[in-house]
């Protein structure tokens, strides 16, 4: 007597879920989740008097965190995005060249810049279109979710660097 084949088991997919579940992840990391400074809270009261300020034993003032964040998330958005985009020098184009704010309105133009571009980071990883696993066609093996990752890492770095800035300033703000 003949055996009777069994038939194909389908496999259930849940990479749908676990795409959707990946990106609502990577967002709220680059929120500032979890254990991350939010950007807000790191830059929001910091003195206008105390921006270019060093502090003995930290090596950046306020201006030079905000500034070099803002330039390097810039940097890694067009990157992720833009075939035409060309990186600054490093490290010299990744940094101010000086201290503290240039004129008055240069901080809130960093601080402003920062957010719109994290919030076209999130709206690249939150686009269904987007690939996060693809390799970036002008890259060197780079994907948006590396990129993703290294936004939210690099942030999260220089957001603490900044927390403990304002505390060594004797302003950050005590609960």
């Amino acid at each position: 007597m003949k055996k009777k084949a069994k038939p194909a088991r389908q496999k259930k997919t849940t990479s749908n879920s676990n795409d959707r579940e990946l990106r609502e992840h990577l967002v709220y990391l680059l929120k500032g989740g979890g254990a991350h400074a939010h950007f807000t809270d790191a830059v929001e009261g910091f003195p206008e008097a105390k921006r270019g300020a060093f502090v003995a034993g930290l090596p950046h003032t306020g201006w030079q965190l905000l500034e070099h964040s803002r330039i390097a998330q810039s940097d890694i958005l067009e990157f992720s995005r833009n075939p035409q985009h060309v990186s600054p020098g490093f490290p010299e184009g990744y940094w101010p060249k000086t201290p503290g704010p240039p004129h008055g309105a240069a901080w809130a133009k960093a601080v402003e810049g920062f957010r719109r571009d994290l919030e076209q980071m999130i709206s690249l990883v939150k686009n269904p279109k987007t690939d996060l696993y693809a390799r970036i066609p002008h890259g060197q093996g780079e994907t948006v979710l590396r990129e993703a990752l290294l936004v939210a890492d690099h942030n999260a770095y220089h957001l603490g660097q900044l927390v403990d800035l304002r505390r060594a300033l004797g302003e950050w703000p005590t609960p």
